[in-house]
C-alpha cells in the first residue's frame, strides 16, 4: 500500500452504524445505462436481534426458542396467552 494509506494510528468505532443498520437502510444501484435501482432493506417482521453477550449462549433460533419456552412454563398460568399451535 502507498504510505498515504497508513491507518496504523487510527482506531475504528465499535457500533458506529449499528442503530442505522438495525432500523433498516437503502441501497442504490447505479446502472451503466443511467438508471438507478433502489432497494430498501429492513428486518422482517418479528425479527429479534440478540446482543453479542447473549448471542454467545445461543447458537441458533431453536436454542433461543427452547430457553424462552422453558421460562414461559415458569409464568403463572393465568397470564399465559393462548398458543398459536
Amino acid at each position: 500500500m502507498k504510505p498515504e494509506y497508513d491507518f496504523s494510528g487510527k482506531q475504528g468505532v465499535r457500533g458506529k452504524y449499528y442503530q442505522r443498520l438495525r432500523d433498516g437502510y437503502t441501497v442504490r444501484i447505479h446502472q451503466q445505462d443511467g438508471t438507478t435501482i433502489v432497494q430498501n432493506v429492513v428486518r422482517p417482521e418479528g425479527t429479534v436481534a440478540l446482543d453479542a453477550d447473549v448471542r454467545e449462549f445461543f447458537p441458533d433460533a431453536e436454542s433461543v426458542n427452547n430457553a424462552l419456552r422453558g421460562l414461559i412454563q415458569l409464568l403463572p398460568t393465568k397470564k399465559r396467552p393462548a398458543s398459536n399451535r
